[in-house]
């Protein structure tokens, strides 16, 4: 392969399917980067294709993550992304001394972290040309976070380069938006995800479809439906949830399993988070060391209990989202019916006569107040509304009660 081939097509852009802009603009970036590197005497308009601060925005499931990944791998690898050199691979792992990768488990980012990611990017790289920063939740920063990381993006230092990830730009305070340069990420149509499950993954045709028609282009959520019988249970009961909503009683005890559910899911993924950072802050503190007490632990203790509450909160916040976006699909394939959508577009692909015969049964507008509904309670519970609370006046007013 010639180095011209291997920069038409990097191994490691290989799963953001769907993204070809996207994907080209970062190419153009990484090229210019390189040619920068190697001489001074690099055209205006290719260096003009990089800069030091980047925000890849997109929806849930386009591979924001995944392409700020791969594009700090390319911008280190010395062949621009080859896939198959250490350099790639440890960028796209975070494993990379020059590449830091920031993800947060907490309801949002704070100035403490954010600092910590500022002292970062001042260093010179150890082994790479670019000393790279990652926050793969740029939208959770908060306003001081935020605040500190502006004055960063405003002095960058000269191989330092910043990648923000956020579902879209507004999610940012303006004027780290205008700092840096937007690249938008698309939802991979459904050929595009069946390509990557079946070529990838090996997983047969018709159930890569069913499981693409039914993530919304969301490819690890395909790959999980896809694969595990659980995960499609499990969806399959967020779908019948409209079944059980026969009176207000009803739908007052299915909110509640559901809130308890979410909480339950919350509690198993971070039970034993929890209990190794409480063991570490342990050591740390020299507890049980002839029982000693040291001074100011009370407080870090409390400090850790208040992020581990955080965490689970986001956590179960999160499952209840799961469940509102899944629930919404339904609604959304009763309302392709009732404005004469072909049967082929449903995202329910199983459930197409249930799904007529909601349809026959009510009118499009009612089956978009429904939508509206359910968009409200997400923002709802994004605001701090108890989610008990709005799920059951979800329900009820989806129920019609």
């Amino acid at each position: 392969m010639t180095a011209t081939e291997t920069i038409d097509q990097p191994d490691v852009w290989a799963d953001l399917v769907g993204q070809e802009r996207a994907v080209e603009t970062l190419k153009r970036a990484v090229s210019a980067a390189h040619a920068a590197r190697r001489s001074t005497d690099a055209a205006l308009d290719d260096l003009r294709s990089m800069t030091h601060a980047w925000l890849l925005t997109g929806p849930p499931g386009s591979g924001r993550s995944l392409a700020a990944r791969a594009f700090a791998a390319a911008l280190e690898c010395p062949d621009q992304g080859c896939g198959r050199c250490e350099t790639c691979r440890t960028a796209v792992s975070g494993a990379h001394p020059d590449v830091t990768l920031c993800r947060t488990e907490q309801l949002s980012i704070g100035i403490g972290e954010v600092r910590e990611l500022v002292l970062k990017a001042a260093m010179s790289p150890f082994t790479g040309p670019w000393q790279i920063i990652v926050v793969e939740d740029a939208d959770r920063l908060t306003d001081n976070a935020a605040d500190g990381l502006l004055r960063s993006l405003e002095e960058p230092p000269p191989r330092t380069v910043w990648v923000l990830c956020a579902p879209s730009g507004d999610d940012l305070i303006a004027t780290i938006r205008s700092r840096t340069r937007e690249v938008r990420l698309v939802t991979p149509p459904d050929a595009a995800v069946i390509e990557v499950l079946t070529r990838r993954d090996g997983i047969p045709h018709e159930a890569a479809l069913v499981a693409a028609r039914a993530a919304q282009g969301h490819i690890g959520k395909a790959k999980t439906l896809a694969t595990s019988d659980e995960a499609r249970q499990a969806r399959s009961r967020i779908i019948d949830l409209p079944t059980q909503w026969t009176s207000l009683s009803a739908c007052l005890m299915s909110a509640a399993e559901v809130v308890s559910a979410a909480q339950a899911e919350a509690a198993a993924q971070t039970a034993e988070l929890d209990a190794a950072e409480r063991a570490e802050l342990d050591l740390v503190l020299g507890f049980g060391t002839k029982g000693a007490r040291p001074r100011n632990a009370a407080t870090a203790v409390s400090q850790l209990e208040d992020q581990q509450k955080a965490r689970a909160k986001r956590l179960q916040r999160d499952a209840i989202d799961h469940v509102l976006t899944e629930l919404a699909t339904w609604y959304r394939d009763v309302l392709a019916l009732q404005i004469g959508a072909p049967e082929a577009e449903l995202i329910n692909t199983g459930l197409a006569d249930r799904a007529k015969a909601t349809a026959a049964a009510t009118s499009a507008e009612r089956t978009t107040a429904c939508l509206d509904a359910i968009s409200g309670a997400r923002r709802a519970i994004d605001g701090n509304v108890a989610p008990q609370l709005a799920v059951e006046a979800l329900f009820i007013q989806l129920a019609g009660c």
